[in-house]
């Protein structure tokens, strides 16, 4: 990415719901392919990159106040990044919506104390709808998420003692809590225009309207989230407040029907965050918004983290970034670590289905997570098939946080850069400068020999 002071173009903003297109023209310039298409023609069993292309140079300034103006003062010489928290097909052939998350943040350790820094504290999520042209992926238009005032939510933290404390980009001035604030991650778009949205603060399901503002925010019961500057419904397990920091939601799927699936990104801190730690259970919901409830619960296990990713043995480090419909009942679960991913197949059938039972009673001991073997203690753990290792992919890059389903045989992936952000005191120079970890936004196109 190229630096702040250098060749930045200024140009003239103005409010509006989407950035301006003559704006996103200057300034979204192709950056080099990555991740050419590769793989062997000739093994025909095996998945390959068909294709790559890459986000160029958007200062995240320009952008952000293009959409809602005076939200930024300083970016810090950050660019656009983030928009590889999920992907869906926005159905024209290239084309996808895009969401970011709670924008450039890191740690830095203070005292021997880990503190979460956000360098651009006025940073507002946004939902952004891009197209993937030749090696260039360009950005269409941009929607900021706001309140039903249409003020922006930015992406603090909600809770003083439940969530981290937020400081300023060297993190020695504490900022403000938010309770508007949104953790975004998956995305999908109903039939009506809206979007619907998950958050790793609450754990919380966002329905958002076509033009951004926040609907409803569906939260745990027993969060207790007051001063929102939207509606707050407390609509979901209270067995949920027990998400360890930073790994609420992140896989959202719109299945064919209309219902939601929503995925835990790990393991709950159930009981402890030792049990959390160590565990591979983690929690898939089912919700109909006709209903507005949960109407199901499903118990999803990691593979063991080494079959994962050879080169970890840290079972903390599973998630499940994205999950997609592939069918009436069916998913395409990703399970990952920061450096490779698997999609597995799963059936969500009733005979699967645990809401309401023990296993949502925090105080069941063991817990769900605690069990080494959930199905030998009568748990229906959800039965899945590996429909490709992606780790074993070449040319697919790090951190895949969004999967899309293209056609029966092709996958769309985007990862998550970060921002260029890295963690610790040499993230920024000594002018208070972004040092970039020169990680770019890829969308990157899988062929899969036997489909889906």
């Amino acid at each position: 990415m190229s630096p702040y002071a250098a060749g930045r173009r200024r140009v003239h903003r103005s409010v509006a719901t989407g950035v301006p297109l003559a704006v996103l023209a200057a300034l979204a310039v192709a950056g080099p392919a990555v991740g050419a298409p590769s793989g062997d023609a000739r093994d025909a069993r095996d998945a390959r990159v068909t294709g790559s292309a890459t986000l160029g140079d958007i200062p995240l300034g320009t952008f952000s106040n293009g959409l809602l103006a005076g939200t930024v003062a300083d970016d810090r010489g950050v660019d656009l990044g983030g928009i590889g928290s999920d992907i869906y097909p926005a159905g024209r052939k290239g084309e996808f919506w895009t969401v970011t998350d709670r924008g450039p943040n890191g740690q830095i350790k203070v005292d021997g104390e880990k503190r979460r820094t956000f360098p651009v504290p006025g940073f507002d999520p946004a939902i952004v709808k891009i197209r993937v042209s030749g090696a260039a992926v360009k950005v269409l238009d941009a929607i900021p998420v706001t309140t039903t005032a249409g003020e922006p939510v930015t992406g603090l933290s909600n809770q003083r003692a439940r969530d981290e404390a937020p400081y300023t980009y060297d993190a020695r001035t504490p900022l403000s809590y938010n309770p508007n604030g949104l953790d975004t991650e998956g995305i999908v778009r109903a039939q009506d225009g809206t979007f619907w949205l998950v958050d790793e603060y609450g754990p919380s399901l966002v329905h958002v309207s076509a033009r951004g503002k926040v609907l409803t925010r569906y939260v745990p019961e027993g969060l207790r989230l007051t001063g929102a500057g939207y509606p707050v419904v407390e609509a979901l397990p209270s067995v949920l407040l027990h998400r360890k920091i930073n790994r609420g939601f992140e896989g959202l799927a719109l299945l064919p029907g209309g219902d939601l699936v929503l995925a835990v990104q790990s393991p709950l801190s159930l009981p402890d965050t030792d049990a959390g730690e160590e565990s591979l259970t983690t929690r898939l919901l089912r919700f109909s918004p006709k209903k507005r409830a949960v109407t199901a619960e499903y118990a999803y296990r990691f593979d063991p983290v080494g079959v994962v990713d050879p080169g970890e043995d840290d079972t903390s480090e599973l998630k499940i970034s994205s999950v997609v419909a592939v069918g009436r009942d069916r998913l395409l679960v990703e399970e990952r670590t920061d450096k490779a991913a698997r999609l597995q197949v799963v059936r969500l059938s009733r005979g699967a289905d645990i809401l309401g039972d023990k296993w949502d009673d925090n105080t069941t001991s063991p817990s769900l997570e605690q069990l080494a073997d959930p199905a030998a203690s009568g748990v229906p753990v959800l039965r899945k098939r590996l429909v490709v290792d992606l780790g074993k992919v070449k040319g697919v890059p790090g951190k895949i946080e969004g999967v899309a389903r293209v056609d029966r045989d092709t996958l769309a992936l985007i990862n998550d850069n970060d921002f260029g952000m890295t963690d610790g005191t040499e993230a920024f120079d000594a002018q208070g400068r972004l040092v970039d970890s020169g990680i770019e936004t890829t969308v990157t196109y899988v062929r899969l020999p036997r489909g889906i």
